[in-house]
């Protein structure tokens, strides 16, 4: 399965925003990544930089590499709306996303290894494809051999109370994709405009 195994902190570096892990490192050492760091005069960004950069941001976050980026985008050309709204929407519509965002695992890296690892259930039946799209209506829980587990329960931290697409029944121990998100429900930093003008040439 294709992911993303190098430096986490040193991409975290390049964009200076925690968007792999938490961070902890930007506050040591925030200069972009390179033998001379913050010395190196570098020229400013062009358009066609600050677009790719914004793309790459995105990948990274979302834990998705080019062939599949691309799939995801041209499926959101195809929907009805805004471009670079329905390709937000469709990230977060994930299904190691939203593992994530159901407070199931601390990070995306980990979500996905719970959903390969056919910890997690949708439906009522295992998925073990992280990229799974989430449909409205769709029932996300643990395995029931995984919810007796400690160690897969104990990642568990409660879902933020920000996501308002997604319900989570702590008694049940089941969450559910209630509906696409709105772009300003979503709390990453993207300028999605950019990807869309990138693919656009």
């Amino acid at each position: 399965m294709a992911r993303y195994t190098g430096p986490k902190t040193k991409i975290s570096r390049i964009f200076g925003e925690p968007i792999l892990g938490n961070g902890k490192w930007l506050t040591k050492n925030s200069n972009p990544p390179g033998q001379h760091g913050a010395a190196k005069k570098r020229k400013q960004l062009g358009e066609y930089a600050l677009q790719l950069r914004e793309k790459q941001k995105a990948k990274y976050t979302y834990g998705v590499l080019e062939r599949q980026f691309r799939k995801t985008f041209e499926e959101a050309s195809r929907l009805k709306g805004v471009k670079g709204e329905n390709l937000i929407k469709l990230l977060e519509a994930r299904l190691d996303n939203t593992v994530f965002r159901l407070g199931l695992a601390n990070s995306r890296p980990e979500a996905r290894q719970m959903v390969a690892h056919k910890h997690i259930t949708v439906n009522g039946e295992v998925r073990n494809i992280p990229s799974y799209s989430c449909k409205a209506g769709d029932v996300i829980a643990y395995r029931p051999k995984s919810e007796h587990n400690s160690a897969i329960t104990s990642k568990s931290r409660g879902k933020n109370p920000k996501f308002t697409w997604l319900d989570w029944n702590e008694t049940e121990k089941k969450g559910t994709f209630i509906t696409y998100p709105e772009r300003e429900s979503v709390p990453e930093n993207i300028k999605e405009q950019l990807i869309v003008e990138l693919y656009s040439k």
